[in-house]
C-alpha cells in the first residue's frame, strides 16, 4: 500500500476537464502559438485528406480514360500537397516546442515559491519524495501534454469529424458503416478514462514514495552503514519497487486494453466496408475513384484514430499530475504576513509570551497543550535560558518566536507589538535562530553564513566566525568561498553547529535564539564560544534552549519549563537553592554531559 499521505485524501476529484482547465492560467502567455501550432496541425491534417480527392479525379479521368497528358498535373499537385502537409507539421513542432517549457518553468517556480512560503507544519506532514515528484515528474508530464498531448488530441479529433465528412460525400453508405463502426471506440474510451485514472494516481504516488524512500537512505547512508542495516533497507525498498511496478503493470495492462479495441476496431470496419464497397462499385452505386478516395481517406484517418488510445492514457496521467500540482498549491497557509502589517519604530528587543498555548496539529484530542500557557518576560539586552526535562517543550517554544509555528492560545508580543501584527519580514529580520540541528546549504561557506544578511560587511562577517569558533573555514581549499556539500554533510557535526551560530550572530538580530547549539561541540571549544558569546548578549537580548549547566552560566535568568508552564524563573544559583526540580533538571544535564564528555574521549582514543 503506497505509504503517500495522498491516500489519506477524499476521492472525490473534479472532472478531466475542470482539473486540466486549473493550468491554463500559467499558459495564458504560451496560448498564441499553441493555438497556431493546433492551426497547422489542422490544415496539415486537411491538406493530406484533399490527397485522396485528387486520387478519384485521377482514377476516374484520365487513368480510365488512358490520357497519359492529363496524370502528370495531379501527380504535381499530390506533391505539392505532400510538400505543403510537412511543412505544415514542422511548422507545428516550432510552434509548439518552445511554449511547453515556459509553462513547466512557471508551474515549477509557482509551486517552489508555495513550497517556501508554506508553514512548517506543512512540511512535517509532507514526505520530500512527494514533493520531489510532483516538482520533477508531474510538471514533466504537464510540459509534455501541452506541447504534444493537447495540440494533437484537438487536432486528431476535428481531423475524424472531418475525415468522416469527407467519407460521407464520397459514399453514404460506406461513411455510415465507417461512423456505426467506431461507436465502440468513444464508449470504451469512456470506461478507459474511469479504470485508468484511478491507477495512474496511485502510480504517481507510488513514485513519490519511492523518491522518499531513495532520498532517505541517501541522507542517511552513514546510519545505515554504521548499523549494517543496508540489507534491510534494499529489503524495504525493494517491495516498495514491486508495489510500483505492479501499478505499472496494471496502467500497461489498460493501455494494451484500449489498443486492443483501437486495431481492432479499424481492421474490422476495414473489412466490412471493403466487402460493402466491392457490391457497391459492382452494381455501379459508385465509380472505382470514389473507392479509392474513400479507403485513401480511411487510411490517413487511421492514425488519428489509433492515435486516440495513447493520447487519451497522456491525458489522464496530466490530470494527476494537474491534481497532485494543485494539492500543494490548494494548501491552507495560516501562517502569513498580515494585510497591513505593524512596524516597530524602534526596536529594543523586549520578548513576551502572555498566557501562551500550543499543540501540533495532529495531536488527539484528549492530550492536553504541549505548551499550556507559558507566561515569560524578557527585558532587552537580557539572556534568557530556558531549562526543561526532554519533551517538555523547549525547542516549540523558540520555534514560536519567529513563527515557524503560531501559537494557539495567548500571545507573544515583540516590543509591545503582538509578533502575529508584524509581516514575516520584519519579524524574522528582527530574531535570529540557531537551530540544534544545523542545516547548511549546497553553497559557500561566505554564502552560508551571511543568509540572513547578505548586505553584511566583510568585518561583520570574520566577526561571526570568530565569534562561533570557526576559523577551521580559512583552512579549506578554498577557504571562505568552499562549497560545504549537500546540508553541510562534508563537515563535522561541531562544525556545521558553529557556522550555523555564525548566521545567526553576522544577522544582527534584535533578539538571538539559540536552541542548543552548541551541543557538538567539545568543551574546550564550548567554553571558547561561550567567552566570544557574552559580548553578543551583552547588548542582544537572547532566548536560550539549555542542554548544558555551562550553557544555563551565560544567562542572567533561568526559566524553568514543566508540565507545559513555566514554573519558576530567576537567578540560576537562586533555583538550585530553592526548587528541587530545578535540582532534578540541572543533574540530569550533568549527567548528560559527562555521558557525552565519555564518549567523545573514547573516541578521540579510538581515531588515536
Amino acid at each position: 500500500m503506497s505509504q503517500s499521505i495522498d491516500s489519506d485524501r477524499p476521492p472525490v476529484r473534479p472532472g478531466t476537464f475542470r482539473a486540466i482547465l486549473r493550468i491554463f492560467p500559467f499558459a495564458r502567455k504560451a496560448s498564441p502559438r499553441i493555438l497556431l501550432g493546433m492551426i497547422a496541425a489542422l490544415l496539415a491534417g486537411i491538406v493530406a485528406l484533399l490527397i485522396p480527392q485528387v486520387l478519384r479525379s485521377l482514377v476516374d479521368g484520365p487513368l480510365k480514360t488512358g490520357d497519359s497528358a492529363q496524370i502528370w498535373p495531379a501527380v504535381g499537385i499530390v506533391l505539392v500537397l505532400g510538400v505543403l502537409e510537412a511543412v505544415l507539421i514542422a511548422l507545428r513542432r516550432w510552434f509548439v516546442l518552445q511554449p511547453g517549457t515556459h509553462v513547466e518553468a512557471s508551474l515549477r517556480n509557482a509551486l517552489y515559491a508555495r513550497l517556501q512560503d508554506l508553514p512548517v507544519s506543512f512540511h512535517d506532514r509532507w514526505p520530500s519524495g512527494q514533493l520531489l515528484s510532483r516538482v520533477i515528474s508531474d510538471l514533466n508530464l504537464i510540459r509534455r501534454w501541452i506541447s504534444f498531448g493537447i495540440v494533437l488530441l484537438i487536432v486528431n479529433v476535428l481531423t475524424i469529424v472531418v475525415g468522416f465528412v469527407f467519407l460521407v460525400e464520397i459514399s453514404w453508405i460506406l461513411g455510415v458503416i465507417f461512423v456505426i463502426c467506431s461507436i465502440p471506440l468513444w464508449i470504451y474510451g469512456y470506461v478507459f478514462e474511469s479504470k485508468y485514472s484511478t491507477v495512474a494516481r496511485r502510480s504517481q504516488d507510488q513514485a513519490g514514495d519511492l523518491a522518499t524512500a531513495v532520498e532517505e537512505s541517501v541522507h542517511g547512508i552513514r546510519v545505515l552503514k554504521a548499523f549494517g542495516r543496508g540489507r534491510y533497507q534494499l529489503d524495504r525498498f525493494s517491495r516498495q519497487a514491486e508495489e510500483l511496478r505492479g501499478t505499472e503493470i496494471e496502467k500497461a495492462k489498460a493501455i494494451a486494453g484500449i489498443w486492443f479495441w483501437l486495431l481492432l476496431v479499424p481492421d474490422v470496419t476495414f473489412a466490412i466496408c471493403l466487402l460493402a464497397g466491392v457490391w457497391l462499385a459492382a452494381t455501379q452505386q459508385i465509380t472505382q475513384g470514389e473507392l479509392v478516395a474513400f479507403f485513401a481517406t480511411a487510411t490517413v484517418l487511421r492514425f488519428p484514430v489509433e492515435s486516440i488510445g495513447f493520447l487519451l492514457s497522456m491525458t489522464f496521467d496530466t490530470r494527476t499530475a494537474a491534481d497532485r500540482f494543485f494539492e500543494v498549491l490548494d494548501e491552507n497557509n495560516t501562517i502569513v504576513s498580515p494585510e497591513h502589517p505593524k512596524t516597530i519604530a524602534r526596536p529594543e528587543g523586549r520578548l513576551v509570551f502572555e498566557n501562551v498555548h500550543f499543540r501540533y496539529q495532529d495531536s488527539p484530542a484528549q492530550y492536553a497543550d504541549l505548551l499550556d500557557g507559558v507566561d515569560l518576560a524578557l527585558e532587552p539586552g537580557e539572556t534568557m535560558a530556558v531549562v526543561g526535562l526532554t519533551g517538555s517543550g523547549k525547542s516549540t517554544l523558540t520555534a514560536l518566536t519567529t513563527r515557524l509555528y503560531d501559537v494557539t492560545g495567548g500571545s507573544l508580543s515583540l516590543d509591545g507589538v503582538d509578533i502575529r501584527d508584524l509581516s514575516l519580514f520584519d519579524l524574522r529580520r528582527n530574531i535570529a535562530m540557531a537551530f540544534e540541528d544545523a542545516t547548511l546549504f549546497s553553497a559557500s561557506v561566505r554564502d552560508n553564513v551571511l543568509l540572513g544578511r547578505p548586505d553584511a560587511t566583510e568585518a561583520d562577517l570574520v566577526e561571526a566566525l570568530d565569534i562561533a569558533q570557526a576559523a577551521f573555514v580559512y583552512d579549506l581549499p578554498e577557504g571562505l568561498d568552499t562549497r560545504v556539500g549537500e546540508e553541510g554533510l562534508s563537515l563535522s557535526g561541531g562544525q556545521r553547529q558553529r557556522l550555523a551560530l555564525a548566521r545567526a550572530v553576522a544577522a544582527k538580530p534584535d533578539v538571538l535564539v539559540l536552541d542548543d547549539p552548541l551541543s557538538a561541540l567539545d568543551v574546550d571549544t564550548e567554553a571558547l564560544v561561550e567567552a566570544a558569546l557574552r559580548r553578543v548578549l551583552a547588548s542582544t537580548t537572547a532566548l536560550v534552549v539549555a542542554h548544558r549547566p555551562s550553557t544555563v552560566m551565560l544567562a542572567d535568568r533561568v526559566a524553568l519549563l514543566e508540565g507545559g508552564r513555566i514554573t519558576a524563573v530567576g537567578r540560576h544559583h537562586d533555583l538550585l537553592a530553592d526548587n528541587e526540580h530545578y535540582r532534578f533538571v540541572i543533574s540530569s544535564l550533568e549527567d548528560e554531559e559527562r555521558r557525552e564528555t565519555k564518549e567523545r574521549g573514547e573516541a578521540a582514543e579510538v581515531k588515536a
